[in-house]
């Protein structure tokens, strides 16, 4: 239990499922582990350039697929030209198991690639949908470290209506459905929120697992 009072499950809106500390502590410690050699490379972390120019806030590394504005690659073409990690059966069994806790069901979800955002205290991510993949199939959100404020609209456009959830350390998101292609962002993260024995000196990492659909 995080805080004075039980959090509880929640479905934000139609397919898109909120599970409180889904996580234990031990597996939270493992997973930052692994985030940490992922950061390392083939292709290390680093703040994806836009096709404007800019760069975003949150700095990032993939597996499976490397995702950059707005395509998927099998080699990071706009880092160092190398191939991206393997997504391991690790961790499609992990976003198995997330998707049967939302939806009772799995069903043939089957990840191929990740996303590893890390979000230091000033890192923000605007609203945007995830509409890159061939795949409806559900998205796979776990948190890590300092709480955020995660926006989660509608499938129409960046702007009202939506509801902002708190999502601490340890916490799932699920989104799919009538609610996959929902605009959705993190306006703030809370610094200095996460447990010390995490292993992990302040930030948020985010895991998204998608199913590209690309084969």
């Amino acid at each position: 239990m995080t805080g004075l009072f039980p959090r509880t499950r929640a479905e934000v809106a139609p397919g898109a499922v909120h599970v409180p500390e889904w996580l234990s502590a031990e597996r939270q410690r493992e997973l930052v582990g692994v985030c940490r050699e992922w950061a390392r490379g083939p292709v290390p972390l680093r703040h994806t350039r836009l096709p404007n120019g800019g760069a975003m806030s949150v700095r990032t590394c993939c597996l499976g697929w490397h995702w950059q504005p707005y395509r998927y690659s099998r080699t990071a073409d706009d880092v160092n030209g190398a191939r991206v990690a393997a997504f391991p059966q690790w961790l499609v069994e992990l976003g198995r198991s997330a998707v049967a806790e939302a939806y009772g069901d799995a069903g043939a979800y089957a990840p191929d690639a990740a996303l590893v955002n890390f979000y230091d205290g000033a890192a923000r991510m605007g609203m945007h949908q995830d509409k890159e993949e061939r795949s409806a199939a559900p998205v796979v959100s776990l948190s890590l470290g300092d709480t955020c404020v995660f926006r989660f609209g509608n499938t129409e456009g960046r702007g009202r209506p939506w509801t902002d959830v708190e999502l601490v350390s340890g916490d799932l998101f699920v989104f799919g459905g009538p609610s996959r292609f929902a605009y959705h962002g993190v306006p703030k993260v809370l610094p200095s929120t996460g447990e010390p024995e995490l292993g992990l000196s302040g930030g948020r990492l985010n895991i998204t697992l998608r199913e590209t659909g690309l084969g």
